[in-house]
This record gives C-alpha cells, structure tokens and sequence, in this order.
C-alpha cells in the first residue's frame, strides 16, 4: 500500500520456478492483549495514499476509546461518533507500525474482524515502499470481497503467469512504476476473505511465509476449522509449513525477480484509511455501490463506521 497513483489493496510461460520446499521454524514472538500492543509503534504521519484519515498516536486513541483490550483480544478502531469539518483532518484512524523487522519468517494473523463499510481501506503488510519491496496481506477497499494480496517492488521484477497457488494472478509486473501502483496482485478464491463476509464467516486466519526463494500467503476462514493446520489455530514451539497445503499467494524469486536485490526486512504494519488513492478513486468508489462521493460519505456518516474495526486474536511469529 505504497504512495502514488491508483492501488489494487505479489504467474504462460512455464519456466523451470521450483516450488521451493517449506521448513521447520521456531517461535520468536507470541503476541496477544498487551503485549500485542507492546509490539508496535504508532504512526501519526500524513497519509501518503491522500486518504480522509487522521492517524493518531496512541494516547489519543486511548483517549478516545479508538483501542482497547479484552483478555487476549486486541480491538483496534476507527473514529464513529464525529461529523467532519469539509476544511479540518479525516477521520480518527490507527496506523501501526512493528518494533522489530523480519526476513525469513512465518507470521500467522488470527483475525476475529476485521474493518468494512464504504469509503474503508484497510490493510495489513510488509512496508519499505518501493525499493525495499512490500507484501499487501489483507488489502481491500468498499467491502468489496475477496482480498488482494500484492507484491509491490521497485524496477525488473516480474512473476511468472502460471505458478502453484490457488489465487488468481491479476499481473506479473511488480513494478509499481510500470503499473500504477497495481503491481503484482492475487485474489483469493474465497468471498470469505475480505470485508462483510470474513466478519460474518467469524473471521478466519492469515499466515506469511517469507524465505530467500519464495513468498507464501495463505489463508483459512475460521468455518474451515477442521481443515485448518493445528499448528496454525493452536500455536506452538515450532510449526512445519510443509503441512499447510497449497497457498492462496506465491511469489517466487527468480532470474526475473532477484529477491536479494528487491527484498529488505520487513516490518509489519496495521492501519485503516479512508477514500485515498484507492478507495475514494471516483470510478472504484461508485462501482461499489457505495453513496454520494467517498469523502462526502466519510464526512458526514460517523455511525457508518460502527464497524470499523480489527479485532485481533492472536499474532504469531516464528524464525
């Protein structure tokens, strides 16, 4: 979810691209309640998506009720009480930022909700926009389902049309440049991973895995159960993605996309905009479904945003 131009919110040619085998790893962070909170830093910069948000530190959104915790639960929200001034900030909003970066990792998001309502773009992701690359995880806009999950990388990165994913390639250029920013995007074939309907769905669960030779995002909505990995909905010591399956996402370093020179850490970042680049596009905006324009709607809608929200279960991270 990087700055400038239009967002998606990362392969015919059948190349010999090795699906490169998984590993063992072992945890490096068990993060619920506080200590999830204790993970991140609060941003309170200018959006750089030209979205109507107002990001505040964290004693304003303490102050405003904007996060709390409940038991293990982490509830992290948008402003839904205000009518805005046309000329004053956007809506009171979160953008978090974690303390520590990662490289070869595993992170398994548990999710119980997660924002929606018009003019909402919330997200999840991997930021060092452009150079340093950036995986979109949970990316979406106007609660229009499924999720998006994007790679974005700066000059000579392209992924193969056709590789093993149960996603839909919407690109193979991950140069946001060339692109306007859309990159190198895949749907998830499930209407249950985004918005309205995850919520509904009870929420579900989201896991990364990065290495030098591939990026990996799957997902389980939490009515799958069953059938979700047990050390991804009963975390442990260690985890062997070997047993997870085929993954919604893979992105596969390549002679076409060297990730020693495209890659850097990563951090995680959690936010929620509003309208911007790509949720508030007038062509995007009104083909949602949505009311009046994106920032009119925004303005003027507070109780429009009841439901505006992540609620966190858990978030896990292994190396």
């Amino acid at each position: 979810m990087g700055p400038g131009g239009l967002l998606t919110k990362s392969l015919i040619l059948l190349v010999a691209v090795r699906y490169a085998s998984s590993a063992t790893y072992s945890l490096s962070s068990s993060l619920t309640g506080q200590n999830f909170l204790n993970a991140f830093i609060w941003q309170n910069a200018t959006d750089p998506n030209w979205g109507r948000v107002n990001y505040v530190d964290f004693a304003t959104a303490q102050s405003k009720n904007l996060v709390s915790v409940s038991g293990n639960q982490v509830t992290l929200r948008a402003d839904s009480t205000t009518i805005l001034n046309s000329t004053g900030p956007g809506r009171d909003s979160f953008a978090l930022l974690s303390k520590n970066q990662f490289t070869t990792h595993v992170a398994i998001f548990d999710i119980a909700h997660m924002p929606d309502g018009c003019g909402t773009w919330p997200a999840e992701f991997g930021p060092n926009w452009p150079n340093g690359g950036e995986i979109d995880i949970v990316e979406g806009v106007n609660n229009q389902s499924p999720d998006t999950i994007t790679l974005h990388t700066s000059a000579n990165c392209t992924m193969p049309a056709i590789r093993r994913m149960s996603g839909t390639s919407q690109g193979t250029n991950c140069n946001v440049y060339e692109t306007d920013n859309t990159s190198c995007g895949v749907k998830v074939n499930s209407p249950d991973s985004f918005g309205p309907t995850f919520n509904s769905a009870g929420g579900g669960w989201y896991a990364i895995e990065r290495t030098p030779s591939f990026i990996k995002v799957f997902f389980w909505p939490r009515w799958e159960f069953i059938d979700v990995p047990n050390d991804v909905k009963s975390p442990g010591s260690t985890i062997d993605t070997d047993n997870w399956g085929i993954p919604a996402a893979y992105f596969p370093s390549s002679a076409t996309c060297d990730f020693a020179t495209h890659l850097s850490s990563f951090n995680i970042e959690i936010n929620l905009d509003f309208c911007g680049a790509w949720a508030g596009n007038a062509q995007v905006y009104n083909t949602s479904g949505c009311p009046s324009t994106c920032v009119d709607y925004v303005n003027s809608n507070p109780t429009a945003f009841q439901n505006a929200y992540f609620t966190f279960n858990a978030l896990t991270i292994y190396e």
